[in-house]
């Protein structure tokens, strides 16, 4: 019988010959991650552990991404605690303001994940590296910390549900809408504690921002991983960019699923999920002229190069709606400089919308687009509970670029095909 990506990445991890579904181990972890929120708790922690140095220095990474630029003296205080820590610690990754970029962009970016890797972090969109083929997590601040002190960590092994998405995407349709479509028919709890593996002719197709997005998102069906096979575009991208050596690991074809869906996705429309869940997906058509007062593209979900990209397309000659703001985020500094070079923030800027620094900013509510009561922003951003994006009274909407970007223009939700730029 064979076994699933998921399962043999973690076995090798743990020095076990195989594993299955529902075991418990220890396992060696290949990156930790912790950010201005969760890092400070972590570092608590790991004093209170009473070790004398982090178990490897160039195998953490801490990010300031958050709040940052600092809004507050809170923040900075958050951050100024990981600067001391880093140094105390001799701590290889550290970024910051100007060098840094929003955590599950700019790890990828660096090459510092890798397939066959097991990954944790101090965050739940972790599960965005499952595209390299890596056993990527999100973990509580403790679980962060022990992981610095013994470079280890305690895992259940996950059963895997595989989501299998045929045809060739239509125009305007990308990961962000593979993914709210599949957590439409899952569920915000349908994949809990599961490994989602992604897989059939439209993931083969796809490019590996594509493929982020979808990863990324995999914790919002409640699944504790999100993996993609590597291939040619996976070795495209790390070409260059890996930092370490690395081994790939693939499932075997006999190994056993807890289930799999299989979708035709060739007629799928671009999807908008409505509040209150990522799991009220819609295609745009049903919610087309949904007034707007504010869009922001961006986020570790799609502040990627093709995310801008694709939004500047539409948005070229055309301005942002009067009553509606419009706020791009590049994921990191080095999106942020190609999309210069590319002549891509002129067009942001000539749309009029405000384009920022890599932050997390606005996704959390916490700087940067915070909304008011009564307002609705659309989003291309991770999550829309209540009150995520400001206020509780405020509405949230998710969509990837080509949506946010039409809908930017029309001043309301629409597909790209109302405002001219269709194909």
């Amino acid at each position: 019988m064979g076994h699933t990506m998921a399962e043999k990445i973690l076995a090798r991890a743990a020095g076990k010959k195989e594993l299955f579904p529902g075991d418990l181990i220890n396992a060696r972890v290949d990156m930790a991650l912790g950010n201005d929120i969760t890092a400070p708790v972590a570092i608590k922690e790991f004093k209170r552990i009473g070790v004398d140095r982090v178990f490897d220095r160039e195998r953490i990474a801490l990010i300031a991404d958050h709040f940052t630029p600092n809004k507050d003296i809170q923040s900075a205080m958050q951050v100024m605690e990981m600067r001391q820590f880093i140094r105390e610690h001799e701590i290889k990754h550290f970024y910051e303001v100007g060098r840094m970029g929003v955590e599950h962009a700019l790890l990828p970016e660096l090459g510092l994940v890798l397939p066959g890797e097991v990954i944790i972090g101090a965050d739940s969109h972790t599960c965005t590296y499952g595209a390299l083929g890596a056993f990527a997590t999100g973990v509580g601040s403790t679980d962060l910390a022990a992981t610095m002190a013994m470079g280890e960590l305690w895992f259940k092994v996950p059963p895997t549900i595989r989501i299998v998405f045929q045809g060739e995407l239509p125009p305007w349709v990308g990961g962000k809408d593979l993914i709210l479509f599949a957590i439409g028919k899952l569920g915000v709890d349908g994949a809990r504690y599961c490994a989602l593996e992604f897989t059939g002719s439209a993931i083969d197709n796809l490019p590996m921002d594509g493929r982020f997005t979808i990863s990324n998102m995999a914790i919002e069906a409640g699944a504790k991983a999100g993996l993609i096979a590597p291939d040619r575009i996976t070795e495209e991208y790390l070409s260059g960019r890996a930092t370490r050596p690395y081994e790939v690991v693939l499932g075997d074809e006999d190994a056993p699923v807890e289930a799999e869906y299989i979708w035709d996705v060739s007629d799928l429309e671009p999807q908008v999920s409505v509040p209150s869940s990522p799991e009220n997906a819609r295609p745009v058509s049903q919610v087309s002229g949904t007034h707007l007062d504010q869009v922001i593209i961006g986020s570790c979900t799609n502040g990627r190069i093709d995310d801008l990209r694709e939004a500047a397309r539409i948005l070229k000659g055309k301005k942002v709606h009067p009553h509606l703001r419009l706020i791009v985020i590049p994921a990191t500094q080095a999106i942020y400089l190609q999309a210069l070079r590319e002549g891509l923030l002129e067009i942001f800027l000539e749309a009029e919308a405000a384009v920022s620094t890599p932050t997390c900013g606005p996704c959390l509510g916490g700087h940067m687009g915070v909304l008011a009561p009564g307002e609705a922003a659309l989003a291309t951003t991770n999550r829309n509970f209540v009150g995520r994006m400001g206020d509780v009274k405020s509405l949230v909407y998710l969509a990837g670029p080509a949506v946010a970007a039409a809908s930017a223009v029309a001043g309301c939700i629409a597909h790209p095909h109302e405002i001219g730029r269709g194909e």
